[in-house]
């Protein structure tokens, strides 16, 4: 493989990677199993440490997979919520416990707890007294569900005993399956579709205005991981011990093991017993049980070095494949999707499974009417697994994949090197045009908090948008064809007015995130504002040739091409149109905003965690005082930026090179004058 099929290939598995956390967290839908998601991840790691110089820098190996909720208040985590680094292998297991042990030189102590499925949570409690609740988002921010959390019956929102005046503890929202079960039956009752299984309620559950629907769902909580500025404990489980004496629910199933066969012994049992639960675990969490030593460990970029999850292997069952259908997702990706007999497969009814590509049918040799071996992959997506030939009818025919979008019915493309097919009618095909709607008003773009997924599809289905310069156009008298069609008895006043004011305050956002929101292929977050500034405006970068694109810092001959195909279209033409009439932003502002030329002609890589300031403020004011950033190290490279738990890799690199290591007080020094510059620091944002 070829550098320039590489560069494309891990632009691939980031995207792929990014679009999968965003269902997997803020969906509450994922679409492949753990085990499928960590051979991706693995895959992009691989080929990141090969080629770190086309490594995205909010690549999914480098950033909790969370997401965010526009519905709610995002807030700073106190303390970053990491991920778990995980594993299938036992051998894996003892390589852990080997590193751990090269700390110390002798046999370590581990905590075993059991991996409940469903969503992270942070509580906060003060004089105990609980006072907060976060989701896990993106690590470095969450959602504040404080409301809908206290709705949990088994959660302790008043501490008694000898607690501590002030603290953190996290742990995970779930749903025992009775609960579950019996949520279906009542839906499907009133005759609508089942929930497809617990973790995906729970997970939904937090994201629900309506603090009384909330309410009606029968969630638990179990807590694991304890969080203070001062902690009067020497090991894990004394200080969870501390916290079940106060009255939070602990797991009774927690057990402290000696060296790595003890936890091997916890492990088989569980693999077995864990079917004998109420509720759902794909696996077990392995801590140091020393704080200390979890200290001296420490973490790298997005995982802690004294844990470890392992997953259990998932189970199969058989069933017949009745069809195949096809999805369109909002880029355009075709989706195959087996329609099977339902079967039930570790608590829940499975009916259907993803295909994943043409490539995979093709390999399973799958055929309508054979009998397949089904997984349910790290106990929530269902996946075919392989055929049961012996069971194959003499007259069954090999499948023949769509040639046509199932949506819109334009002819489908396959591009080289790619596994799946698309669909290029992208201003036309209404899954698209609702993801690229979705998008364009996100937090991140243009932030119209107002309109959802469930507006969107209103609007669409009335024709009231048919693109993103659509919404600008929208008026009170708009929403007069959905009150008479939907019938609406109650005065929807304020639902209009809120959409209305949104569209409208929108208008101030900021060029860059515009240009973000248009969702142009492979023009992110930071590729947007490296445009914006290089450009000024828009009609300079839709008038800029390859040659000009190239030029800006990070801007290869892929992102280049995919920009001037956009621009070179009519329908997107007069789009950008439309928007400069509705009063959108089309150019920079507060580029000026330069705060000194300090930086100019150096290069850092910022790895870590910071005190002082984020990493987005870390890059915004080197950027302020000339300088650019970069994901990866490399001779380019000047400075290192280190952080807290910072990637070792980056480390041994950057000290393989010569590159100089610094902090976030050197770099302060480097500009002269820390109080200010901390000062001016509001105005980059």
């Amino acid at each position: 493989m070829n550098s320039a099929d590489v560069q494309v290939k891990i632009a691939q598995l980031t995207q792929q990677l990014k679009d999968h956390n965003y269902r997997y967290y803020v969906l509450a839908e994922p679409y492949i199993s753990d085990l499928e998601f960590d051979r991706l991840l693995k895959e992009l790691q691989f080929l990141e440490n090969e080629f770190p110089e086309f490594a995205d820098p909010n690549s999914p190996t480098k950033v909790v997979g969370g997401g965010l909720n526009a519905d709610f208040v995002t807030v700073p985590h106190r303390r970053r919520m990491m991920s778990l680094g995980n594993t299938y292998s036992e051998e894996e297991l003892r390589d852990f416990d080997a590193r751990v042990k090269k700390t110390t030189g002798a046999e370590v102590e581990y905590i075993c707890e059991l991996k409940i499925d469903g969503l992270a949570i942070s509580l906060f409690y003060e004089n105990g007294t609980l006072v907060q609740a976060v989701t896990r988002g993106d690590g470095v921010q969450g959602d504040d569900v404080t409301e809908n959390v206290k709705t949990i019956r088994s959660l302790a929102k008043q501490l008694h005993g000898n607690y501590l005046p002030s603290f953190e503890i996290r742990g995970e929202i779930f749903m025992h399956r009775k609960g579950f079960d019996k949520l279906n039956d009542e839906r499907i009752a009133k005759g609508e579709e089942p929930y497809a299984n617990p973790r995906n309620v729970a997970s939904g559950s937090l994201k629900i205005k309506d603090i009384a629907e909330v309410a009606k769902r029968p969630l638990d909580i179990t807590l694991y991981h304890f969080l203070a500025d001062d902690i009067p404990f020497t090991t894990h489980f004394e200080a969870i011990e501390a916290a079940h004496s106060w009255g939070l629910k602990t797991a009774p199933q927690t057990k402290v093991c000696k060296g790595v066969d003890e936890i091997l012994d916890f492990l088989h049992y569980w693999d077995k017993e864990r079917h004998n639960l109420s509720f759902d675990t794909d696996g077990v969490v392995i801590k140091v049980n020393n704080l200390a030593l979890q200290d001296e460990l420490g973490f790298t970029a997005k995982v802690p070095r004294w844990a470890i999850a392992y997953k259990f292997q998932t189970e199969s069952a058989t069933t017949t494949l009745l069809n195949i259908t096809y999805q369109v997702g909002r880029t355009g990706s075709i989706t195959p999707v087996a329609e099977l007999q339902p079967v039930h497969l570790l608590g829940t009814t499975v009916k259907r499974a993803s295909l994943h590509n043409a490539n995979e049918i093709e390999r399973l040799d799958v055929r309508i009417g054979d009998t397949v071996f089904v997984e349910k992959g790290g106990e929530i997506i269902p996946k075919i697994t392989g055929v049961d030939f012996s069971q194959r009818k003499p007259d069954s025919q090999a499948v023949s994949y769509i040639t046509h979008c199932p949506e819109c019915a334009t002819a489908l493309i396959r591009n080289e090197g790619e596994a799946n097919h698309y669909c290029p009618n992208e201003d036309g095909c209404k899954p698209q045009i609702i993801g690229k709607i979705e998008h364009f008003v996100a937090r991140k773009a243009m932030d119209i908090d107002s309109i959802g997924s469930e507006a969107i599809e209103l609007l669409k289905k009335y024709d009231l948008v048919h693109n993103v310069a659509d919404l600008y156009d929208l008026t009170e008298e708009s929403f007069a064809v959905i009150k008479a069609a939907e019938d609406w008895k109650t005065d929807r006043s304020g639902f209009v007015n809120n959409i209305l004011n949104g569209i409208e305050a929108s208008k101030k956002i900021t060029f860059e995130r515009m240009l973000f929101g248009l969702g142009i292929r492979y023009v992110g977050e930071t590729v947007a504002k490296k445009l914006a500034v290089a450009f000024g405006n828009m009609e300079a970068l839709s008038k800029a040739d390859k040659e000009a694109l190239i030029a800006v810092d990070e801007i290869g001959e892929r992102i280049a091409d995919s920009i001037i195909q956009w621009f070179g279209r009519t329908e997107h033409q007069e789009l950008v149109l439309r928007l400069k009439q509705a009063g959108l932003q089309m150019e920079t502002q507060g580029v000026a905003a330069k705060l000194s030329d300090t930086l100019s002609g150096l290069t850092f890589v910022i790895s870590g965690v910071f005190t002082k300031f984020s990493r987005d403020e870390a890059k915004a004011i080197i950027e302020a005082n000339g300088g650019k950033t970069s994901g990866s190290v490399s001779g380019k490279t000047d400075y290192l930026l280190a952080g807290e738990g910072m990637g070792p890799a980056k480390l041994e690199k950057a000290s393989s090179l010569g590159v100089k290591i610094m902090s976030e007080v050197d770099l302060l020094e480097m500009l002269g004058n820390p109080q200010t510059t901390s000062q001016n620091q509001s105005t980059l944002f």
